[in-house]
Order: structure tokens, then sequence, then C-alpha cells
């Protein structure tokens, strides 16, 4: 399995669906070796260094049919090009001396080559599948399908459609996308809304096309908090990317129009990205700089804590092939209003959707969950009841019935 992040080093969704996948396929008996890329500098001092001329390959413990394989590589999507050489540079002066690509394209082939050698070397050894996460890691899984043979499943979160808000975007991208599904055996989209994605603007066989939606681990609520920003105000949460794909602009304008009805209402924003000065700058045009709180960044029991102290979560993405955190609010009883134009959308029922650019209707929304104890207090309970359905099990046993799709035609 080929991915780009994984917990704890993980910046979005895809680590959270690459763990659940992980362990609903080792519970079902599937041993997993786990490449996984990683800046040098964040390697942990008990890691296994082993030499492998060109390259360092760094081998963690294994667990439960888990090996990891850690490489040093820069494979980070969501920052800047500026941001990416200066990390390149500093990298280049605190490690071995590993030359990494001048940008991300460069470092997507370094990676594919680096893939090359760990095959011939015997590093890679003894599978049955290939199984790789988003456009990154296609042409390294394409090189070792081509050395292997063994079949190749490419699994598709997101598309360059899907982070342009349904526009062309980076036409490398676009490219490396499209190659990677034209040579894949079996494509594993995360939902129905992505499916339709990749067969009109790729141009994929739909056959070789497979729904498998991600999953969230239930665990139970916790006990009510006394969090004191709440004696005031009511709490409306954000809490995703900061980038076009996730609607930060149209959440700003709902929040203005919120604002007009019921004035103690602060909206925590969680994440970071591309659009977090432009957001601050709308927050600021439209005289809510007080309502607004940026949290930055967080991780782990923080998240949970975030959906606990909010009375709605609100997700109005643009474009979203899935959408994990919709059943992470509804996992800690917290209401939820999504976009239409995600893939979560097809499986979820006790929560509010709507289009993401009907600003007007998600301010309605947001403004009874707020105002109507009742309907707050059934979205909470019947989420937590319909929650429970989900497991990453059940998501392994799709996958592993792709698999030994492709396996019984070899």
């Amino acid at each position: 399995m080929l991915g780009w992040e994984f917990p704890p080093f993980n910046m979005g969704g895809l680590g959270t669906a690459c763990y659940g996948i992980v362990k609903g396929l080792t519970n079902n008996n599937v041993k997993v070796t786990f490449v996984l890329p990683r800046i040098p500098s964040r390697f942990k001092g008990n890691e296994k260094v082993e030499n492998n001329n060109k390259y360092d390959i760094i081998i963690a413990e294994e667990e439960a049919n888990v090996k990891k394989i850690i490489v040093p590589a820069l494979l980070i999507p969501y920052i800047t090009r500026t941001k990416y050489n200066e990390l390149s540079v500093k990298e280049k002066t605190s490690s071995s001396g590993d030359l990494y690509g001048k940008n991300l394209f460069q470092e997507v082939i370094r990676y594919k080559e680096l893939i090359k050698q760990l095959y011939l070397k015997g590093v890679l050894d003894n599978f049955d599948i290939i199984h790789a996460h988003d456009w990154m890691t296609y042409l390294a899984a394409i090189e070792l399908k081509r050395l292997s043979g063994k079949p190749l499943i490419v699994h598709v979160h997101a598309t360059e459609f899907d982070r342009n808000g349904m526009r062309y975007g980076n036409q490398k991208v676009h490219g490396i996308e499209k190659e990677g599904m034209e040579k894949a055996d079996a494509v594993i989209t995360v939902s129905n809304y992505t499916k339709s994605v990749i067969i009109s603007k790729y141009g994929i066989n739909p056959q070789k096309v497979f729904t498998v939606h991600n999953a969230v681990e239930f665990s139970s609520c916790s006990p009510s908090e006394n969090f004191e920003i709440k004696k005031h105000d009511k709490i409306v949460l954000f809490l995703g990317r900061i980038t076009l794909q996730k609607g930060p602009d149209y959440f700003v304008k709902a929040a203005r129009l919120v604002s007009n009805v019921i004035p103690n209402v602060k909206y925590i924003v969680v994440g970071e990205g591309d659009m977090k000065n432009q957001m601050i700058r709308d927050v600021v045009r439209l005289g809510l700089a007080s309502n607004f709180l940026f949290a930055g960044f967080l991780r782990g029991k923080d998240i949970d804590r975030a959906y606990r102290m909010a009375d709605i979560y609100v997700m109005p993405s643009v474009s979203e092939p899935f959408g994990i955190t919709p059943l992470e609010a509804m996992r800690n009883g917290t209401p939820t209003i999504i976009s239409k134009q995600s893939g979560v959308s097809e499986i979820v029922n006790n929560c509010l959707k709507v289009d993401f650019w009907d600003v007007n209707e998600i301010a309605n929304k947001i403004i009874a969950v707020l105002k109507y104890k009742a309907l707050k207090n059934e979205l909470s309970k019947h989420g937590l009841i319909e929650i429970k359905k989900f497991s990453w099990d059940k998501t392994a046993k799709e996958i592993i019935n792709v698999y030994n799709t492709l396996l019984r035609a070899q």
C-alpha cells in the first residue's frame, strides 16, 4: 500500500481514511506493508535505518499484520511552491544529503525511482496486490506494477476537479491522475459522486470502477463538558482545510446572515490552508472579527472536544468526494449541516443538507438549530444512532472483495 500520510503524520482526512482502512484490513486477516514518505527531520530516533546506497530506508516496528516502510520524501501537497523550496533547502542542509526534487512534481518522480530501488533490492516483496492512494503515489505504483506484474488498484479520495471547485486545475496533476486510473486494474472511489466525476471527466471504463464508502470509528460520546465560551454564546464550527474545495467563503457569508438574527454566536474555525488569510480579511471586512476564533490545526482528542463544544457543525464543501468530518461530528452528538455536493450525503440521513452556494439556506438551517432545541436534540440523538452502522471493518470487506476479483482474474 502506497500512501502519503498516516497518523500521527497526517494533515487531513486521507490519513484518517488510510488508518481506518488498514485497521479494517488487518482485522480481516490481511497483511499490509504501508510505504509512507516522511520528512527526514520528523523521523523518530528509535526507527531502524538501513543504508540502501542512494537512499536511506527507515523501517518502523511491525505490529498486528502491519509493516511500515518509511522513506525520506517531501510529498507534501498542501503547501506553496515557496514553502516547498524553503523546506527542501532546510532538509538538504540537515540530512545526509538526499537530493529532493526542486518542486512537488520532480519529487513525485524521485519517489517513483525510490520505490523502484526498494523493489529491486528486495525490500518490497511477497505481496499480492498494489494499492495506491491519490495522485502523488500513482507513478510509483505504476512502476511497481510494471516490475512485479501484480494487479494495481488506485484509490481516489479526491481529484484535481474537486480541489479546484469542479474546474480544470493543474494539467500535470490531471495527467498523472488519468494515467494512474487508466493503467490500474481497478479503481476504488469513496463515493458514487466521485465515481461519476472520474467516468465523465477522465473517461475511465465504468466496469473497473468500484465505490467503497469511507467510515468512522465509533466511540461513545464523552460526558458533557462545561465550556466557558458557551456561557454567553452559541458555537458554530467549521473544521477542515481552509481551501477553495471546502467552501470557507460560503461559511463566512452565511455567518454574516446568521449574526443579523442571532448576534451572540461564536464561529470557531479549525484548520489551516491557503485561503486562511482571505478568510480573515473577509471576516474583518464584514465586521465579524469579534465573532470568529481561528484555532489552527488540531489533532486527536482536541478535535472531538471541538465537536462537543459546538452547537452545530457546518461543512459547506464545493466538491467533497466523501467527507469524514460529518461522521466525526455525529459521533460526538453534534448536529450537522453538509453540502449536497459531497459523497457522505449519499449515506447519512440524520443531518441537514443544502447546496454549498445557497448561503441563505445555510444560514436558515443554522438559525433553526440554534433557536429550536427540539430540532437540535433530534439531530443529535438520531445522528448518534445512525453513526453506529458505519465501520471500517465493513469498508475493508468491500475492498477485499475488489482484491479477490482481481486475483481470480489472473
